[in-house]
């Protein structure tokens, strides 16, 4: 629908998704509860299936063949996200700790490599051009999210425990 609209309006299909969530979320907090919840319930059926095609399409020993180079590169691309985010956290009223685990919080990956890592890979067998640039591309997705998502998830808990601190809820009236 979003290309019908385009001619007329400048349209982002994922701004417009969540500008109604945030729009219902305001007008009828407890509609957007109950939304989340269902959608909550359907992802992860959908979680499924995603990551068991990306499994389905892996060619694993082009995984081996990306091997130091590709972890270097995904090590060298979590830095840099992670210096950037501090770097634009640096003025925010957040404690230092905060900030940290803010960026550590950034280091899995998962789901979007999951869902955008075959494309090329599909695009390349479709268009019958040489698969195997678009098989390193899903490779590197695979080794980023076999490196990032169990050890950022490990990140998370062991620092989320001694830099963050739960604030007292305050009474309501």
């Amino acid at each position: 629908t979003e290309h019908l609209l385009e001619p007329w309006v400048p349209f982002a299909a994922l701004v417009a998704a969540m500008a109604i969530g945030y729009i219902i979320l305001e007008k009828r907090e407890t509609m957007a509860h109950e939304i989340s919840a269902k959608l909550g319930k359907i992802w992860i059926f959908a979680e499924i299936i995603l990551f068991s095609m990306l499994g389905a399409q892996v060619n694993v020993p082009m995984i081996w063949q990306a091997g130091r180079m590709g972890a270097a590169l995904i090590v060298i691309g979590i830095l840099a996200r992670g210096l950037g985010t501090l770097f634009f956290l640096a003025g925010s009223k957040l404690t230092p700790g905060e900030r940290l685990f803010t960026t550590v919080a950034y280091t899995p990956k998962a789901t979007v490599q999951a869902a955008i890592g075959a494309v090329p890979l599909m695009i390349m067998r479709t268009t019958g051009t040489d698969p195997r640039p678009g098989e390193i591309m899903l490779a590197m997705a695979v080794l980023s999210i076999v490196l990032t998502a169990p050890a950022g998830a490990w990140a998370i808990a062991a620092l989320g425990k001694r830099v963050l601190v739960v604030a007292p809820r305050p009474l309501s009236d």
